[in-house]
């Protein structure tokens, strides 16, 4: 491809004159100053300089077979040496670019091309990696005999260190979303889309062809800015006006143009898409309704709206899609969930991980031509039913109306993200109605599968019974951390359990010894009170006793010597005219109340306390002397 040798022994041999070095022999091959030419007539080799108007046919002629680098000239007897392309990587702190140009072209073009590339001036590049030492911006590469492939780097003294700012910047452009305010010329209606910064212009092409059904190789546009370039190019970069853009499409006009025409609408890579990705015409291009095609007039297939326009409930929403739905395809359809969809999220994710079910989200689209086969013979098919209802919550959601898309959008946006709401927002009505198919995980949902309209019952059971496979190794593994955690939430309640009745008997234990010691201090009390008030008693009849008779007292003196319980002995002189009260109370006295103990005599044995106490002792008999026993009483 680089020398146009095509003789396998002559290739060999220059490879094993330069030791197989492959870029040695092709260097060695390819003329650098002299171009090597070979004319049609008569196979002669006509040897010159490769450019430059001096040299002529007349040079030395060589055997053909000799010739390294061959172009066989159709038209012409001697023409120039085609330019010889060559490769260079080149290096910028973390990022690699490729350049591929001309030989003929100088250093200065590559800077010129890096400059785009790195958005850094080309006058503040130094280019390193030459092989020789003596470049500058002017150099032409055909004058450095390089190689086809080359590794250069870029150095950049003059500019600050790399820092996240710019980075920063250009994340957060992609990250920003641009308002495009688009008018269709031809019915003079304006479009209000909000596309991401990391959308590219394609995107925002193939959206604008599902508003206005002019495909994207005949849209016709003003505004885009003249950075923008290239339809990959994404919004972040192109040089909108940030946060609204302005832009105007309009249908090219008919193939049939002048060549003036064309080269004018040539003029500006903006105006016109050069996309190939719209390989399809709509209908009416042709001049046939969709309602016309096979006869039927348009009036005749209106149906009733699957859904209201601008229903503010979801939930009476999606009964009027249900009964609407039966009243088309028949009473066997799929269990459509009534209810928003975070109420379907609830009632698919977040139970228990054995009663967890797929999310199944049926997007319909009355403008599809798909949509009545799809429903009719596929989603009413008695299996998918019965497979949907087993194992699906399923939920639905008309896209037919401008409003509903953009509510479903921004529901799509908010659960799944932008990428999945961008993914359907870039489906073409013909590739409805979708089915969408939801698992849940722990911290987001995660689109398993878009299944379009185009598909077959069998296809339809196996994406389903495939997405279910995935389902249920992940269900697996949910029942099992369910169960794990019940199982540490088990042994953590029978712990805390076994820590509140250990609680509880140490407070009950804690609480008897308190009532206990409290009962202990009350007893204690209580006898202290009592100690105290015998003590009182004691007292006071200790000073209201008579004063003890003399034994040189003229009067009658009784003697009465009497022993306590404990064996001790205690004597008094009482006058015999006292009464046998003035005895109770000196027992008392000493610590032996009447109402305790019993008095006793000996002989003859009787009970003294039992008697009279206003009768003298005299009286009752305890004169001169006598001995008394004290007795607890029982």
């Amino acid at each position: 491809a680089c020398t146009g040798i095509e003789n396998i022994d002559e290739a060999i041999t220059l490879l094993e004159q330069n030791n197989w070095d492959l870029v040695a022999a092709i260097n060695g091959v390819i003329p650098q100053e002299n171009g090597i030419l070979q004319s049609e007539y008569g196979g002669e080799t006509l040897q010159g300089p490769a450019y430059g108007p001096s040299h002529s046919a007349a040079g030395s002629s060589t055997p053909s077979s000799s010739s390294a680098f061959r172009h066989v000239v159709p038209s012409r007897q001697i023409v120039e040496r085609q330019p010889r392309m060559l490769d260079f990587r080149v290096e910028y702190r973390d990022r690699n670019v490729d350049v591929v140009l001309e030989d003929s072209s100088t250093v200065g073009d590559i800077k010129h091309i890096l400059e785009n590339e790195l958005q850094i001036p080309a006058s503040k590049m130094l280019l390193k990696g030459w092989k020789t030492g003596d470049v500058d911006d002017s150099t032409v590469l055909k004058t450095l005999h390089l190689p086809k492939n080359n590794s250069l780097y870029v150095l950049t003294p003059d500019l600050p260190p790399p820092s996240s700012s710019h980075s920063g910047a250009l994340q957060e452009s992609l990250n920003q979303n641009f308002m495009l305010i688009v008018t269709h010329r031809e019915v003079q209606r304006e479009y209000n889309l909000n596309f991401s910064g990391s959308s590219t212009i394609q995107e925002v092409k193939r959206n604008v062809y599902d508003l206005t059904s002019i495909p994207v190789r005949h849209q016709l546009w003003e505004g885009w800015p003249p950075s923008a370039t290239d339809d990959s190019m994404t919004l972040a970069v192109s040089g909108l006006t940030f946060p609204c853009h302005r832009l105007t499409v309009g249908r090219r006009s008919s193939p049939v143009q002048t060549r003036e025409q064309s080269e004018e609408q040539c003029t500006d890579v903006h105006m016109v898409s050069d996309s190939d990705g719209d390989d399809f015409e709509d209908a009416t291009e042709f001049g046939v309704d969709d309602g016309e095609m096979f006869g039927v007039a348009s009036s005749a297939l209106r149906k009733s709206p699957m859904m209201p326009e601008n229903a503010e409930n979801e939930g009476d929403a999606l009964l009027q899609f249900t009964a609407e739905f039966s009243s088309r395809y028949g009473d066997c359809h799929p269990v459509y969930f009534i209810g928003s969809l975070e109420a379907a999220f609830q009632e698919a994710f977040y139970g228990k991980a054995r009663d967890r079910k797929l999310l199944a989200i049926y997007l319909h689209h009355d403008e599809s031509v798909l949509t009545n086969v799809f429903c009719s013979q596929m989603l009413c098919a008695e299996s998918i039913v019965s497979y949907l209802s087993q194992n699906f919550i399923t939920w639905a959601w008309d896209m037919t109306k401008e409003a509903n898309r953009a509510r479903f959008l921004t529901m799509c946006t908010r659960h799944f993200g932008s990428v999945v709401a961008q993914t359907i927002r870039t489906q073409k009505t013909d590739q409805f109605p979708l089915f969408l198919i939801i698992m849940g995980k722990r911290s987001s949902n995660e689109v398993l599968n878009v299944i379009q309209g185009n598909t077959t019952v069998d296809e339809l059971m196996m994406r389903l019974m495939a997405a279910m496979e995935i389902f249920s190794a992940q269900q697996q593994e949910d029942i099992k951390d369910e169960d794990e955690r019940e199982a540490r939430e088990n042994v953590k309640r029978e712990q805390d359990e076994a820590y509140r009745i250990s609680l509880e008997a140490d407070r009950a234990k804690r609480e008897a010894q308190e009532r206990e010691m409290a009962e202990q201090f009350r007893l204690e009390q209580i006898r202290k009170e009592q100690e105290e008030e015998r003590e009182a008693i004691r007292l006071s009849l200790e000073q209201s006793l008579p004063p003890e008779p003399k034994e040189e007292s003229t009067e009658s003196v009784s003697k009465l010597r009497i022993r306590t319980p404990s064996g001790e002995f205690f004597e008094r002189r009482f006058l015999a005219s006292s009464k046998l009260q003035v005895v109770f109370d000196f027992v008392a006295s000493k610590g032996y109340p009447w109402e305790e103990y019993k008095l006793l005599g000996t002989f003859p044995r009787r009970d003294v306390t039992q008697l009279d106490p206003n009768k003298s002792l005299l009286e009752v008999k305890l004169y001169p002397q006598e001995t008394l026993f004290l007795e607890a009483k029982e």
